[in-house]
């Protein structure tokens, strides 16, 4: 919560306008005509709620444009999170505000170095995607890491993709796993996703199907589209791994398989019934999308040929939104892909 912080000149004429308001009362008390009022005799902080209100449409219209001109005077003062905002803003480029990635960067650049957890995250996404920048997956992870240590979930979902993919740091599946987990206690439908490939696949953990169609579902349940799909195509499996649904046993039980440490991996997961998976059409990204191989037999001396591994899925920037959902994620992220095992 912001305090009322009138640092002009004119800030003590604007208080003896305003004269009920307090400087202790918070802007989001304010009815949004005095916070425009303060914002307009330059209080950087009624600027950024301002903009906040515009962007989000919370007691004023919604307009791209007006948030990004109040954002960028607080900006102009040095506020850090309205650099962070705007820089969203210029990246997004709609609602007719014109796309910046040049200065979306520099804005990330200036919040991250402040300590913004979200700018430093989406200064690592620029970075890993050559957003304003030269692509240095590197400098992605230093910048993932820096979110991710600060405990922000979708920044740890990010890092874990780089040490699965081996993308700026050696790969690791145990390092990949422990990030994706950390971020799945957070409630990160991708995160949450992606854990349920690692247990997929067994990849930093052992295969345990049964727990990845739990995790899956409860990703689903948070709308995340490609876990609708997971929990489709695994379905159609084997009965045997999804469960006896008609008892309400999870699969974990019914299959013999080890129920997960976790106590989130195993709360509140949905009952998956057992049924033929209807046609969908394939997703946009193919992602966490295992497919059904038939081993051919070698003929006598041939040498078995080692397939290279899956390329990293690239999603769009509009995919990974902050948490905000943004984070969201949104630009939900990206995912675990299941189609073959990296070497």
């Amino acid at each position: 919560m912001r305090t009322l912080g009138l640092r002009l000149a004119l800030g003590l004429s604007v208080a003896v306008a305003l004269a009920p308001v307090t400087i202790g009362q918070t802007l989001e008390k304010l009815p949004f005509e005095k916070r425009l009022k303060l914002a307009s005799v330059g209080d950087e902080d009624a600027q950024l709620s301002v903009g906040v209100a515009y962007e989000t449409g919370d007691k004023a219209k919604v307009s791209k444009t007006e948030a990004a001109k109040w954002y960028r005077m607080a900006a102009d003062q040095g506020n850090v999170e309205a650099k962070f905002r705007l820089a969203r803003l210029l990246q997004e480029g709609e609602g007719g505000v014109k796309k910046d990635l040049d200065g979306a960067f520099k804005l990330y650049q200036d919040a991250a170095a402040a300590g913004n957890i979200e700018a430093q995250n989406w200064l690592g996404y620029s970075y890993e995607y050559g957003l304003g920048v030269a692509v240095d997956n590197a400098k992605a992870a230093e910048w993932y890491r820096k979110s991710a240590d600060a405990g922000l979930a979708i920044g740890q979902n990010n890092l874990g993709l780089l040490y699965l993919n081996g993308k700026g740091v050696p790969r690791d599946y145990d390092q990949a796993f422990k990030l994706f987990d950390e971020a799945a206690k957070k409630g990160d439908a991708w995160a949450i996703n992606n854990l349920g490939g690692m247990y997929e696949m067994g990849w930093g953990t052992k295969t345990n199907k049964a727990i990845a169609l739990q995790l899956y579902g409860q990703a689903a349940a948070k709308g995340n589209p490609h876990a609708e799909d997971n929990v489709r195509r695994l379905t159609g499996v084997a009965a045997s791994e999804v469960g006896d649904t008609k008892n309400g046993k999870p699969a974990a039980e019914t299959a013999g398989a080890t129920e997960p440490e976790n106590p989130q991996e195993a709360a509140k997961a949905p009952v998956i019934p057992v049924e033929k998976p209807k046609s969908t059409p394939p997703s946009a990204a193919e992602e966490l999308k295992a497919e059904t191989q038939t081993e051919v037999p070698l003929e006598d001396g041939e040498a078995p040929v080692e397939e290279a591994p899956a390329a990293a899925a690239e999603p769009p920037a509009e995919e990974m939104k902050a948490k905000a959902e943004i984070v969201a994620p949104p630009p939900p992220p990206r995912t675990v892909k299941t189609d073959s095992s990296p070497e």
